[in-house]
Formats: structure tokens, sequence, C-alpha cells
């Protein structure tokens, strides 16, 4: 774990768990963390007055300086992102991907219930460094708790001149849009996020153009930032760029919230030191999950949300470092870990996330709308034991469709992932599709044995013509 580096900074009440940082959870502490009277007491806004106090493109170098990594699942740089917009083009937007649907993921849900005005301000200052005039904060349905702290926070914004016209005093004016969505998984996709908010059927829109940032919303435009991505923020324009750079690696810099559900000890969401952390670290230190439930083996996790392809204990030293995860053959994605002991029915966990996906397909690829479908219906057929060991193959070819170039990695043999090109080419808009193949194809690499013992071996006997 990384010690406090020099331990002389002056940051906010909270910063430091043991010797643990925390950028974004700090004042999850405080049962009114949610308020704004607790917001102004821990520093609150005052990101925003630094960020006021000095011309837009500084603190949008700040920004670039410091390596802020998309925490939605690309990992993209926000400040670099924030550069994509096109000259002289008026007006433009921040859309706030807070469509958290991703299985396992519940790290932004708890950022808009526990801090709201932290997401605010870093909306404010992403505004103001990029030049955006609107920001759209779109909110998933069912996160009635969030939507409500949300709202509340951005009355209580407007109220007290945080938000609006002329704000702090400043030449710097910008409204705050709260939209709720109505569920569908695919919005959490940019382009399909956009459609939803345009008032159209949520579906990913067709690429070129590949970046909402030169056409997006209402054809204008458009940053589409994460949660977590934005709450990072008002820390950075406190403390700095060095001091953000100064946690985890050069290369991830900072920490990250990470979900861990599953077999584990103690659950939860978790503010780790992004680069420098492992999977060990968090799924058997002290300060985290403290191992896998009732003494059991680790069996296998998976280490970026539901559609992320599965790791096994040898992966247990890797880092939460995306040029060291993805090498092995799978993603940190949205900062979900879903962990499986040695208990786990293997074929029949496949198959619930698979429903999963084949159940939230848009329908506007027909790889996915009907490739989905179809591996659902097999992996049920073989979970229920009424499948036949073609079967087996017979999902690798579905999952082909989707995704070509994996199938002539089945094998009866365990393999790594690593054997695995990932990300997966696929034939599809978004990657809806390849999320619904990726647990089939991860449990049928790695136990494959687990479902050769559901299946019945069956002799086919070739169709013959018995002339008359």
């Amino acid at each position: 774990m990384t010690s406090n580096p020099g331990g002389t900074w002056a940051f906010a009440p909270g910063f430091y768990e043991g010797d643990r940082p925390k950028i974004v959870t700090s004042r999850f502490q405080f049962e009114d963390s949610f308020t704004l009277q607790r917001y102004l007491a821990t520093d609150g806004y005052a990101g925003l007055r630094a960020a006021l106090s000095q011309p837009a493109a500084q603190v949008h170098d700040e920004v670039k300086s410091a390596t802020i990594l998309g925490r939605g699942g690309a990992g993209f740089p926000a400040g670099n992102k924030w550069g994509l917009t096109p000259q002289g083009v008026w007006p433009r937007y921040l859309v706030v991907n807070g469509d958290e649907s991703e299985p396992g993921t519940y790290k932004d849900r708890l950022l808009m219930e526990r801090d709201p005005h932290q997401l605010i301000e870093g909306c404010l200052i992403a505004c103001y460094a990029a030049g955006l005039s609107q920001c759209f904060l779109y909110i998933r349905g069912e996160m009635a708790l969030a939507q409500e702290r949300v709202a509340a926070a951005l009355n209580e914004a407007y109220a007290a001149g945080y938000v609006g016209k002329n704000i702090l005093g400043s030449q710097f004016s910008v409204d705050i849009v709260l939209h709720w969505g109505a569920g569908a998984y695919v919005v959490g996709e940019e382009t399909a996020l956009i459609e939803s908010l345009e008032g159209n059927r949520g579906m990913p829109r067709l690429k070129p153009p590949y970046f909402p940032a030169a056409n997006g919303l209402y054809g204008q435009p458009t940053i589409v930032n994460n949660v977590e991505t934005l709450a990072n923020l008002p820390w950075l324009l406190r403390n700095g760029a060095s001091a953000y750079t100064a946690i985890g690696t050069p290369t991830s810099p900072g920490t990250r919230m990470v979900a861990v559900s599953g077999h584990v000890v103690r659950p939860g969401v978790y503010e780790i030191v992004n680069g420098t952390t492992t999977f060990r670290d968090l799924l058997y230190g002290e300060e985290f999950c403290q191992g896998i439930r009732n003494g059991n083996e680790l069996k296998a996790f998976v280490p970026g949300g539901g559609s992320a392809p599965w790791f096994t204990a040898d992966q247990l030293d890797l880092p939460f470092e995306a040029s060291q995860v993805g090498p092995a053959g799978s993603m940190l994605g949205s900062g979900a870990v879903m962990v499986m002991d040695h208990t786990t029915d293997i074929p029949r966990a496949a198959l619930t996330l698979t429903r999963f996906y084949a159940h939230e397909s848009c329908g506007k690829c027909t790889p996915c709308r009907e490739g989905g479908t179809w591996l659902e219906r097999i992996l049920s057929r073989v979970v229920d034991g009424k499948g036949t060991d073609a079967d087996l193959d017979q999902l690798l070819e579905v999952g082909e469709s989707i995704c070509p170039g994996t199938f002539p990695h089945a094998s009866n043999e365990k393999l790594g992932l690593s054997a695995v090109p990932f990300p997966y080419k696929m034939n599809t808009i978004c990657f809806v599709g390849p999320s619904a193949y990726v647990p089939v194809h991860s449990a049928l690499t790695l136990f494959r044995e687990e479902f050769e013992a559901r299946v019945t071996k069956r002799v086919h006997i070739p169709l013959t013509v018995v002339s008359q």
C-alpha cells in the first residue's frame, strides 16, 4: 500500500484513513455528508473558487497534467477528452453519465447519495475549464435516493449562488439539468445516453462520428463524463496536479472507487490507491474485504464489472493498472469486482450474466439481438441438464458471430485468458453484444470440465434416405 508521501499537505478532514488516501469519499464518515452545510464545512466549493480565480485554459491544463482517467469503463483521460471539441463551435454541453448499470457496480450511486455537492462542483469546474454552456445530469431510473439527494443539492446550490448566472460574482454562468433515465442498460453507452436525452429510444449511434465531442447532444459538441471522474475535480483544484499525481503511478494516478460483491467476508465500496493496490490486497486485506467467506477457496473473480473476462487466483497479484490487466486478458472497466468461491456453480453463474445482457439488448444490431438470445437459450439447456456435448461448441460458434476471432481458442484444456484477444473484435455498434458472450467464453475456457459434466454424450447418426 502507498504511504503518506511526505505527510505535509493540508487536506480536508478525513483525507487519510490509516495510510490510505481518500479523495472522493472523505465525507462519507459524516451522517449529513449530503447537505450543503456539511459540504461547506469541509472545503466545499473551494475548488470552484480556485478554478474561477484563473483562466479556463489554465484549469484545463491542470486537469490534463493530472491525467484523471475516466472511471466509467474506458479509462480515457478526462483532460484529453475535453480537448476534442472543435474550436469556435457553440453551444457545447456536458453530459454526466450517472446511469450506472453494469452488474456489480454501485460506486457512482453512493457518490450521488452521499456527496452530491461534490459531483455538482465537479460539473461546474468541467464546464468552466472546457467552455461548456450547459450540463445535463443523467441518473439511472431505479436510483430513487440518488435522484432525491442530487435534486435537493441542486436546489441548495442554486439558492446559494453556486449554480446559475454569474456564479460567485464572476462572469461564468451555467445551468444544470437533472434527467432521470428509464432503467435501460444500453444507455450507459454514451451515444445511447445522448439519444435518450433527446427523447429518442436509447440505442447507440452508428460510428463515425466516433466522438460526441465533435457531434453529440442536439448535434453540438458534447463531453460525456462519468460521475466519479467529475468527483475528482474539486480535490484536484484545491490541491493541484502535483499532489494528485504523487498518489498511485505515473500512468494511473490518484485513487479509484471499487465495488466488491460476492463471496467475501466484507463486501462493499472501497477507495483504493490506483495503480499500486493489487486484487490480493483488495480481497484479502484487513482494511478491505478480509478474505473469502467461511474460509473457502477463491475460484474466480470478475475484475471490472459483468462485461469483463474472468480471472482466477493466478491473477490476484495484478495491480489496478490497465497496462497490466489488459495484456492479462481482461479490463478494470467500471470498478466492480465480483468474487466466486469454490462452491460456485460456474455454468449457472455464466448464465446469470448472459441472461442479463441478452435481456438488455436494444435490438439494433442483429448479432447482439439474435446472438445474445441464442446464447441464453443454449446455456439454459446445458444448465438444466438437457444439453449435449455439441451445445458447448455451439455456444462458442454463436459467440463467434458476435465476436469474431474467439472461436479458434476453444479447447478442452484450461486456457489462461491471455490466450484470448481482448478487447474482443465485435460485429456490433456497442459492447452489449460482446458482454453477453464474455461470461460464456470465460467460463468455458477456464472451467470447461464443469460444462462437460452437465451434458449428455449423444451419438449423432447421420440421416440417410431409403429408396422406395
